[in-house]
């Protein structure tokens, strides 16, 4: 009989533990595919980068002794240093603008729509997105442009005694990217204001708080998360933009795409366009840490 027991006590575990590897191998298959299309479409070409980055470009022979020449480059021609401060600097106010102008909406449509149309609203919201990008930006171009619409109006109005330089400068590229970033960020910040409950803010309410603290207290600090993922959001893919400064900036004022695509198809230097992408995924990434550090500071 103790045989027994002792048996029986011993299959037990041994049940336990195989529902535990399958368990592990079930999970193992479900994150397979995620994981493989990290590696073959982030990490492969990012590692791809790095290394193209450490070699150079000398007389039309590409070098592939491993150096830091290309970063050295960086920092002692201005062209290249201009370019990132003019990226950031453009960056940093199509977020602070996008963010501003799509919080009310958003505020509006997740509390003082009706929950039934606010589908509707967002669809509203989100209709830039159907069309395709390179288009919206040659419609802001038709509408900037010394001949276009907003010039043909001041002219004939007489509001203008000439057209005013409205495209191809910063004011333009500002323009395009907030037009399509108010939109993503009404979304982010729709999420997180959709998930907050309203008996919180009624129960601010029966506390005694004015309208403006229970926004300041209870809202805003529960919304942030969604304000914070329109923003990297927004930071992330602005920083990296081509077109629209390409098109509605033109060359009068390079961001460091565009001198990552002048050194592709006018040097042929990949060595060096290599390493100026390297340094921007390098920027992309300490925004992210700073960004995901003071959420979690947040939180405690």
């Amino acid at each position: 009989m103790n045989t027994g027991l002792a048996a029986s006590g011993a299959a037990v575990p041994s049940a336990e533990a195989r529902g535990a590897r399958r368990d592990a191998w079930r999970g193992f298959a479900l994150a397979l595919p995620a994981t493989l299309w990290t590696l073959a479409f982030f990490v492969v070409p990012s590692a791809a980068i790095l290394l193209w980055s450490l070699f150079r470009r000398e007389g039309g022979v590409l070098i592939t002794d491993p150096g830091f020449d290309n970063y050295r480059r960086f920092l002692e021609q201005d062209t290249f240093r201009l370019a990132l401060w003019n990226s950031v600097e453009v960056t940093l106010m199509v977020t602070v603008i996008s963010v501003i102008l799509a919080y009310p909406l958003a505020y509006v449509i997740a509390t003082r729509v009706a929950p039934h149309r606010q589908r509707t609203w967002l669809m509203l919201a989100v209709l830039p997105f159907w069309t395709s990008y390179v288009v919206r930006s040659y419609a802001w171009l038709l509408v900037l442009a010394p001949e276009g619409v907003v010039n043909r109006f001041l002219t004939a109005t007489g509001l203008a005694a000439e057209p005013l330089a409205l495209s191809f400068n910063r004011g333009a590229t500002v323009l395009g990217f907030v037009h399509f970033f108010v939109m993503l960020c009404t979304l982010t910040i729709y999420a997180s204001l959709a998930r907050i409950d309203p008996k919180l803010r009624r129960a601010a309410a029966d506390l005694g708080a004015s309208g403006l603290q229970t926004f300041l207290r209870v809202t805003l600090p529960l919304s942030m998360p969604g304000v914070a993922a329109g923003t990297f959001l927004t930071f992330v893919i602005a920083i990296g933009d081509y077109v629209t400064p390409q098109i509605l900036g033109g060359n009068t004022e390079l961001l460091m795409p565009q001198v990552i695509l002048l050194q592709i198809n006018r040097r042929a230097d990949i060595p060096m366009a290599a390493a100026l992408s390297t340094l921007l995924m390098l920027l992309v990434t300490a925004a992210y840490l700073a960004l995901a550090r003071w959420l979690t500071a947040r939180r405690t």
